[in-house]
């Protein structure tokens, strides 16, 4: 019953997306986070939903007139480089036969984000994109929380089979990285209802984060609840929750939760940090052993003596920052904290330009949740290999839209046209 349910809704959507292509930007998004065809147990499983969406996504693309041009600017010239030099760190990669694979499929990720920018050109199609992405991961979080509750927090909270979130630690930052998203559409929301819905979400997609046992995860809420008070407009009341929050969250996890957080501070003692440790010295001998690094997928007992010998486990960096390091060298390091450290810069600019514009108040929220969302991923992400994940790219691209959207009001004088800033326009 699932698969011949997943197969309508997808099959269902295409005669739709041929006539709004960006509707093939929402389904896929659907797929991608939620992979519902992952819940099947028959035929829809393995089936390649996202390639066919992709592929009349394509097709209507090039017959729409409903579309932008890309922006040429810094963020988009230097995540181009970025592109061109992971194919070549594919080339000259330890194990170029895999390395090609993988960065293949990071290309068809990355193609789809970037007609993202083609096909989301109104503020309406941007929110119903983040729409998509809150509900998508919050099918897991939610349901995770529950069990969290439900179980005492005994047990860990898993994401989709196959997915770059299948694994407890993966989820978790994913979902630390929605609820600023979720927060913020539960403020601009008008329904009532739904307005509930979101904010019994936002507890329980936390609980799901701490019933992950993940130690990143930890780490990376601790982040959130700092940045989300400072960019909060009632620090007091923030404040007072977030403690309250905290400490019901520490009283009702189990002893097991207890003693595995309290491994971060004796790192040196448990074989999964040192595999890291160890890890991460690999990265770093890599990189400095080839310009290019070791390419994407060199993770193996073979490299590992190369970069590695003192290893206590051969695995992949579990960084964002590491696993880039490895597999495309310094300059592949440099070009993504570029990417991120200019997307940061982009969301101030639009806290500037939004602060005290009456009309612009749901895209200043906006811009604030996505600094939080970026935290949590600064943060989490530099222990899980999350680096090409779908998500923080998306992010990226958002931030980009919110600037443009943002900037082109502000030249059109919001004071004087009110509600402009309501309408949505990019071009």
């Amino acid at each position: 019953m699932r698969d011949l349910v997943v197969l309508f809704l997808v099959f269902g959507s295409l005669p739709f997306i041929f006539k709004r292509p960006y509707l093939g930007i929402i389904v896929w998004a659907w797929l991608s986070y939620m992979n519902p065809h992952r819940l099947a147990y028959g035929f829809a499983y393995n089936m390649p939903f996202a390639q066919i969406v992709a592929l009349v996504l394509i097709i209507a693309l090039v017959m729409t007139k409903d579309r932008q041009k890309i922006p040429v600017n810094g963020l988009v010239i230097t995540w181009v480089f970025f592109l061109i030099w992971m194919g070549l760190t594919s080339l000259f990669a330890l194990d170029s036969a895999a390395a090609k694979i993988q960065y293949v499929k990071v290309l068809k990720i990355q193609f789809l984000t970037f007609l993202t920018i083609i096909l989301i050109n109104s503020y309406e199609k941007m929110k119903m994109l983040i729409w998509i992405i809150v509900l998508s991961l919050a099918f897991f979080s939610v349901k995770g929380g529950i069990f969290t509750i439900l179980s005492g927090g005994a047990h860990r909270v898993w994401g989709p089979p196959g997915s770059f979130i299948e694994e407890n630690n993966s989820l978790a930052l994913a979902t630390l990285m929605m609820v600023p998203l979720m927060y913020y559409l539960y403020a601009t929301e008008k329904h009532k209802w739904i307005k509930r819905g979101l904010l019994m979400g936002i507890p329980l997609s936390l609980a799901s984060a701490i019933g992950s046992q993940s130690r990143g995860a930890l780490l990376a809420t601790i982040s959130v609840a700092g940045f989300f008070w400072l960019k909060s407009k009632s620090k007091v009341l923030t404040g007072t929750l977030i403690v309250i929050l905290g400490m019901v969250g520490f009283t009702f996890m189990p002893e097991s939760w207890h003693e595995r957080m309290s491994t971060i501070q004796t790192y040196d003692e448990d074989a999964s940090a040192m595999g890291r440790i160890g890890a991460w010295i690999y990265s770093i001998n890599a990189a400095n052993s080839r310009i290019t690094g070791a390419g994407f997928d060199s993770w193996s007992e073979s490299t590992y003596a190369m970069f590695s010998p003192d290893a206590v486990s051969i695995s992949a960096a579990h960084s964002i920052y590491f696993s880039v390091l490895a597999d495309h060298g310094w300059i592949g390091l440099l070009l993504y904290l570029t990417i991120l450290f200019i997307t940061w810069r982009s969301l101030s600019k639009v806290l500037n330009l939004t602060h005290n514009n009456v009309d612009l108040t749901d895209q200043n929220l906006l811009a604030r949740m996505l600094q939080v969302s970026f935290i949590a991923y600064f943060t989490g992400g530099a222990f899980l290999s999350l680096s090409y994940f779908d998500l923080p790219w998306h992010l990226i691209v958002i931030t980009l839209l919110l600037r443009q959207f943002v900037e082109k009001v502000v030249r059109e004088d919001p004071t004087s046209q009110p509600g402009l800033a309501r309408r949505g326009v990019y071009t």
